[in-house]
C-alpha cells in the first residue's frame, strides 16, 4: 500500500477519533516537535495508539509507529490489514521464542530509518480499575540505553477505557484528553529498576485523578 494511502488512512482515523472522543491535547512540559522520538503511554484500551497518533501535528504522526501485539493484531486478515497495511503499526511478539525475531530488534529498526514509536511500557492493557499503572516491562530501559539521542516522552491517556472497553468493537462517545510530560532521560550509571521506577512515576504524576486527590 503506497505512503498516499496510509496518509489518507492515518488522517481519516485520526479525524474518528476527535469526532468521536473530542480528544484535546495537552502538553506539559514538552511541545510538538520534529525531533525523533519515543511516546511511551499507560495502556486500556485497543484504541490508545490512535488516539495519542491523533494529538500529533501530521508531519509527526505520518512518521510515529506504534508498538503492538502480534498475537492480537495479528490474529485476523482485518486486524492485520488494520495495523499492517494502514498504520503501519510494529507487531511484536510478548514472548520470546527461538527463531522468532526478537521485540528490540524490530523497534530499533523502525528508530534506525529516523522515525518515532509509541509503546506501552506495561506490556499489556491494564482492567484493573484498583491499579492506576502496571509494573514497566524492560523495554523501555533497554531503548533507552540503546538509544539514548531519543527523546522519552510520557503521555497520560485519559478515559479511551471507557470509550473503547475490553471485549467492545464499537467506540462510545465520551470526552478524552492525552496529557504529554516533559521528557525523561537516562541517567548516568542509572540501573535498570531505579530508572523504570523514575519513568513510571513520572507518568503517574500526569493522572490527572491523582492531582485531584492531593
Amino acid at each position: 500500500m503506497n505512503k498516499l494511502v496510509k496518509s489518507w488512512t492515518s488522517s481519516l482515523l485520526a479525524g474518528f477519533a476527535w469526532v468521536i472522543t473530542g480528544v484535546r491535547p495537552i502538553w506539559s512540559g514538552s511541545a510538538p516537535s520534529t525531533r525523533q522520538r519515543i511516546y511511551y503511554a499507560n495502556h486500556a484500551s485497543h484504541g490508545d495508539f490512535i488516539l495519542l497518533a491523533s494529538c500529533l501535528p501530521r508531519g509527526e504522526r505520518a512518521r510515529t509507529r506504534a508498538v503492538a501485539a502480534a498475537d492480537y493484531w495479528g490474529s485476523t486478515r482485518l486486524r492485520r490489514l488494520i495495523a499492517n497495511d494502514l498504520l503501519s503499526t510494529v507487531l511484536i511478539e510478548r514472548k520470546v521464542s527461538e527463531g522468532a525475531p526478537h521485540p528490540m530488534q524490530a523497534m530499533l529498526q523502525v528508530l534506525a530509518e529516523g522515525d518515532s514509536l509509541i509503546i506501552f511500557p506495561e506490556g499489556t492493557r491494564n482492567t484493573d480499575d484498583a491499579q492506576a499503572l502496571l509494573p514497566f516491562r524492560s523495554g523501555l530501559y533497554n531503548l533507552a540505553t540503546a538509544r539514548p539521542d531519543v527523546e522519552l516522552v510520557p503521555c497520560w491517556i485519559e478515559n479511551m477505557s471507557r470509550v473503547l472497553p475490553k471485549g467492545k468493537f464499537l467506540p462510545v462517545p465520551l470526552l478524552c484528553r492525552v496529557i504529554f510530560g516533559a521528557p525523561v532521560a537516562l541517567e548516568l550509571n542509572e540501573d535498570r529498576p531505579a530508572f523504570l521506577a523514575r519513568a513510571r512515576e513520572a507518568l503517574l504524576a500526569l493522572d490527572p485523578r491523582r492531582k485531584r486527590s492531593t
